[in-house]
């Protein structure tokens, strides 16, 4: 539902069509008459986890300063959800990490390698546990799409999904709110959020953090106290034998849900197979040069056996 998302926001009137691989847009704001335009160039990668490597082609030296990212999760698939999240925020961390390192490297003078280097976030001193987090460089919106089929899952399950995307948000040092297309509302309180990271237009006031609505948390409107501890009733946290806290709430989840994002990595790696981007002239095209080149191998390795066995 990237797409979809994404021209509400940009009040595009147009049918949304199946992202492939990483395609790029823009939007434009008018700051006032007879001034120029302000303009957001944005990327959008499709293929879930499968091509998380293309990250790389819009987060660059030249962009970092004004960068930000937003990652979707399917409300409506939670065994995808923490692997989808753990994938795509480490690759486009270690791409931000890396282009920041890469301009520690460069003359002091360039104005991009200064901009680069000062790139890193401050928070300010009385942000809400902030020894025990770990900001993520750039500015951060999780966004829990398809929130009208989410809201027909039990209770407890809702919970679970909710205070867990809570915690990350708040480790993250992210925004989060939950939204559907099919909800005016919750789509004008995601395009505020959007506007703000895109325009630095303000983002509005709203909070909410109970669990039987849709959750909308501003960074830094959130604590670890008031999240509580990992939802768990017939596992003992103790026996889980996490690592650190982020650790812990992944073991908990991932009791109630257990991870498919490995199955989705194995079936998505050959993007041409994918079901998404299918195109019925070309793959029955593509399936008639399969056999052929089948047939070739076969027909080859026939030619070799006959000249070794004359020789």
């Amino acid at each position: 539902g990237k797409t979809s998302i994404l021209l509400r926001c940009l009040e595009r009137d147009e049918p949304p069509k199946p992202t492939l691989a990483l395609e790029y847009t823009f939007g434009r704001r008018a700051r006032g008459h007879n001034t120029p335009k302000d303009i957001a160039h944005l990327w959008e990668l499709g293929g879930g986890t499968s091509l998380s490597d293309l990250i790389q082609i819009p987060i660059t030296l030249v962009s970092i300063s004004s960068l930000s990212v937003v990652l979707v999760l399917d409300l409506s698939k939670p065994n995808t959800l923490w692997g989808t999240m753990e994938k795509l925020l480490h690759a486009a961390q270690a791409q931000v990490e890396k282009v920041s390192s890469n301009a520690q490297t460069f003359k002091p003078g360039a104005k991009q390698h200064k901009a680069a280097r000062s790139a890193a976030r401050v928070l300010p001193k009385d942000y809400p546990d902030r020894e025990l987090i770990s900001p993520f460089p750039v500015p951060l919106l999780i966004v829990g799409s398809k929130y009208d089929l989410f809201q027909e899952f039990e209770s407890d399950k809702k919970k679970v999904i909710s205070k867990t995307l809570r915690f990350l948000a708040h480790y993250y040092t992210a925004s989060l709110i939950f939204t559907s297309i099919k909800s005016e509302s919750l789509m004008s309180k995601t395009k505020s959020f959007f506007s703000h990271l895109a325009f630095g237009l303000d983002r509005g006031k709203t909070v909410s953090c109970d669990y039987s609505k849709p959750l909308i948390i501003p960074a830094g409107a959130d604590s670890f106290s008031q999240i509580g501890s990992p939802p768990t009733t017939d596992v003992d946290i103790m026996s889980l034998h996490a690592k650190n806290p982020k650790d812990l709430w992944k073991k908990v989840y991932e009791q109630v849900f257990p991870s498919e994002s490995s199955g989705e990595q194995r079936d998505l790696k050959d993007p041409g197979k994918d079901p998404q981007y299918s195109e019925p002239q070309i793959d029955a095209m593509r399936a008639q040069k399969d056999q052929e080149l089948e047939q070739y191998k076969r027909n080859a390795a026939k030619s070799w056996k006959e000249l070794e066995l004359e020789t």
